[in-house]
């Protein structure tokens, strides 16, 4: 082992040490489900916006949108972030204070499916019911990406099996996350967003400074057809450009619509002590994820330009490009200890990435299963601690679930993400603004939309979008639509909500 990669594995060892501590801290402080689940709404304003964005990003952020810049250029992945970076802003102004204000008055809800009961006085404990399981099918592959996203860094990094370094990332995830709860898993989303902004700044100093400068960058996306237009997408292999469609743009920007159907953001904005702190966190939620979304775009753009100087391999497709940002961490250790390090400090970068997604998505699938399934289903009775201890035993259950997802390292359950980011959008989104903001929504719309708008996505993905042409739009937009125009009709058909439903609607909107 080289002295690069010693420096490296010891950043790398003190980051995971240091996400453990942070576990360990917050175990004590978890005195009911309330505090495990939701942290006893007591985050602040940084932490609130950063975990969000950060339980947000995933690898994605480091490797995913890099490796597309890199291959076509400009257009596909800034359109795709003008879309999520609208979609954060919207999120933010039109959904957070409005559901931290609803979820607190509707029965002190601490999960998503706990306030869809809460909301529409649902005492069956159908609504819950229902959306905690499509939490469960779409959250637990979701986690599995994760886990395998990091077994793929680390066993290409370091050259050793792939099994023991994910089952190693997912036992370090699992750890801190069940420990210490929500508050954990928040306080290492803040951290990791700090990390990933880090290595975001070091890729791109050394990258431009590598490929022969700030000039030498653009000069080379110049010189690829189509590379840094809005209107047209490039390919690095070919040479040659492709039209951008009207079709094209929407089917990016689509993927804004997903924020307000994400389980473990929309758990953020329940969180906040304070609603009047919102606005904060809306501002700093936004910039960020404006300037982090570029400076990966850019990136890829380094990356190529790296490429053509020699420096790191041409990938050749999507795929293989995601590797760019690794190859110029292997590059940077070369440089003596204090770059090793840095280098160490970007790989932590891509596990922050990846951790703090699947911490939040392991406590928001837990949750759906221990609270909503048992306790509001099953109406199953214990007492507070013992509830946290189930909630803990849940946590590693669907973690192992998870890890046996993601053995297979050829396997592909990395793309779910799209999958689930659909699968979410549409059958909590539609629903969540229309039980925030239209007071004639009832309990059969809310149902009839949740599962119309989850089976559109595999209606769609699998079957309409094989036509090709203008079916192949991203499965998020028809089936949000689709979600939509059900709860309208829906619930224009039914009998509108019981009295106590609509003065407790009236209550929050009546709030400052």
């Amino acid at each position: 082992m080289t002295a690069s990669t010693i420096c490296i594995v010891i950043t790398i060892v003190a980051y995971m040490i240091f996400m453990l501590l942070i576990g360990v801290y917050f175990s004590n402080k978890n005195k009911n489900s309330d505090d495990y689940y939701l942290g006893g709404r007591s985050l602040g304003p940084i932490v609130t916006a950063m975990s969000a964005e950060a339980s947000d990003m995933s690898s994605w952020l480091l490797m995913g949108l890099p490796g597309l810049a890199f291959i076509e250029g400009l257009s596909d992945p800034a359109w795709t972030a003008i879309g999520l970076g609208i979609g954060t802003y919207v999120n933010w102004l039109v959904v957070a204070k409005r559901l931290r204000q609803y979820s607190h008055l509707a029965g002190n809800s601490i999960t998503i499916p706990g306030f869809f009961k809460n909301r529409y006085h649902d005492e069956k404990g159908l609504l819950s019911g229902i959306s905690a399981l499509i939490i469960l099918v779409f959250f637990v592959p979701y986690t599995a990406s994760g886990f395998a996203a990091c077994g793929k860094l680390f066993s290409k990094l370091f050259d050793v099996d792939y099994m023991i370094v994910m089952l190693v990332s997912a036992v370090a995830i699992v750890a801190y996350t069940m420990m210490g709860g929500f508050l954990a898993a928040s306080t290492t989303d803040l951290i990791q967003s700090i990390i990933m902004t880090i290595a975001l700044v070091i890729v791109m100093i050394f990258g431009v400074g590598v490929a022969g400068g700030l000039d030498q960058v653009l000069s080379n996306a110049r010189a690829i057809p189509g590379y840094i237009s809005l209107t047209e997408m490039g390919d690095v292999n070919t040479k040659i450009s492709t039209g951008v469609s009207f079709l094209d743009v929407v089917t990016k920007m689509a993927w804004g619509l997903g924020y307000f159907g994400m389980p473990h953001i929309l758990l953020r904005f329940m969180a906040i002590r304070d609603e009047k702190e919102i606005r904060v966190s809306r501002r700093i939620a936004t910039v960020w994820v404006f300037i982090s979304m570029a400076a990966a775009i850019f990136i890829g753009m380094i990356a190529y330009a790296m490429s053509q100087a020699g420096e790191i391999s041409h990938f050749k497709d999507t795929s293989s490009a995601e590797n760019s940002i690794i190859e110029i961490a292997s590059l940077l250790s070369k440089n003596g200890v204090i770059a090793a390090l840095a280098a160490g400090l970007i790989l932590s970068g891509i596990l922050a990435c990846t951790m703090s997604t699947s911490d939040s998505q392991l406590l928001a699938a837990a949750s759906s299963f221990s609270e909503n399934i048992l306790g509001d289903v099953f109406h199953a009775q214990m007492s507070e601690r013992k509830k946290v201890t189930l909630a803990r035993l849940t946590v590693v259950v669907i973690a192992v679930i998870g890890v046996f997802l993601a053995r297979d390292p050829n396997g592909s359950v990395f793309k779910i993400v799209s999958f689930a980011w659909a699968g979410f959008g549409a059958a909590f989104g539609p629903l969540m603004l229309l039980s925030l903001y239209w007071r004639r929504t009832t309990k059969a719309g809310a149902i009839a939309g949740m599962i119309s708008g989850g089976a559109m996505v595999f209606i769609w993905k699998y079957g309409v979008a094989r036509l090709g042409g203008a079916f192949q739009v991203y499965e998020l937009l028809p089936a949000f639509l689709v979600s939509l125009a059900v709860i309208l009709v829906v619930s224009l058909l039914t009998p509108e909500p019981e009295t106590a439903v609509l003065e407790e609607f009236d209550q929050v909107a009546s709030m400052k």
